[in-house]
């Protein structure tokens, strides 16, 4: 059995533990709120935008440009949403998952052919890949220290630019996109090239458009918005979905501490109150001697 001193101890360590876990949580549910208003604000006019350019690039007489036609998938750009810091649960290990998953159902038996690299938003990311010896393009892991839809263009333009440029055949995304506290949905989304609407599987006819002043000038300004505000989106979807993740481990993780409390306290009361029955026997066993002696 522990000693009294070991066992205050302890409580006075958990003590110490739950009042961090009740301050991130608190933190984690402030900037919760903000980033959840952000995302739902960008949703409709991103899903709007995407739909919008996915019409125009398979109507009639448009000619596939270099953003939607496909090629030779030789060299794979796996762009990989996680976060700065850890605390929240299953967040980054289910992106991870999800990543490995897909490489080694997909790419695994052609790698001599194909090369997978790595483009991290996320320093926790940037660690998992890089022990794991993938080639990994870093030049933007302290995305959200400023996440605005400046910074987060850059990171659009340098992607678009190595695209264009041949660097990379395909495009993907993998993120967290945000539900509600407790949920998390887990998103693959093709970046580059892209493709055509799901309208067009069931054989719907796309909408018509008319076009000021022409088809291509439209095009060739939307492609890089679309493609900017679809990160920016993605980015803004999984710091709400961190905040949320870290705030419902953080109230398990407080909720933890307060069973382990009344487990200790208890521990403490029995070994004080074996202690007080030890102490009294040893006087007890004391008196009497000297009564028979």
């Amino acid at each position: 059995m522990p000693s009294l001193k070991e066992v205050k101890n302890r409580i006075g360590s958990v003590i110490s533990t739950q009042q961090i876990t009740k301050a991130m949580k608190m933190v984690a549910a402030a900037k919760l709120r903000r980033s959840q208003e952000k995302v739902l604000q960008m949703r409709p006019f991103a899903q709007k935008l995407t739909a919008i350019l996915q019409n125009l690039s398979t109507t009639d007489g448009a000619e596939p440009g270099w953003y939607n036609k496909p090629r030779p998938e030789r060299n794979i750009l796996m762009i990989v949403i996680s976060s700065d810091r850890g605390l929240c649960g299953s967040f980054n290990s289910n992106v991870y998952k999800e990543v490995m998953r897909v490489i080694d159902e997909q790419y695994s038996e052609q790698r001599k052919q194909r090369t997978v690299t790595i483009l991290p938003l996320g320093k926790r990311g940037l660690e998992f890949f890089r022990k794991r010896d993938f080639p990994v393009d870093a030049a933007f892991v302290n995305v959200f220290h400023d996440l605005t839809f400046a910074h987060v263009s850059a990171i659009a333009d340098h992607v678009m630019d190595a695209y264009r440029a041949g660097k990379y055949d395909k495009v993907i995304l993998f993120y967290n996109e945000f539900k509600n506290v407790a949920t998390q949905i887990l998103r693959i989304e093709q970046y580059l090239p892209v493709l055509p609407p799901a309208s067009q599987e069931k054989k719907v006819v796309p909408i018509d458009y008319i076009y000021q002043p022409d088809q291509e000038e439209i095009i060739s300004g939307l492609i890089p918005k679309s493609l900017r505000v679809q990160v920016f989106k993605a980015l803004l979807d999984s710091n709400a979905a961190e905040n949320g993740a870290r705030m419902t481990a953080m109230d398990k993780a407080t909720e933890n501490a307060g069973e382990l409390l009344r487990e200790l306290r208890l521990t403490y009361n029995r070994t004080r109150q074996a202690a007080i029955t030890k102490e009294i026997l040893e006087i007890v066993g004391g008196a009497e001697a000297l009564k028979s002696s």
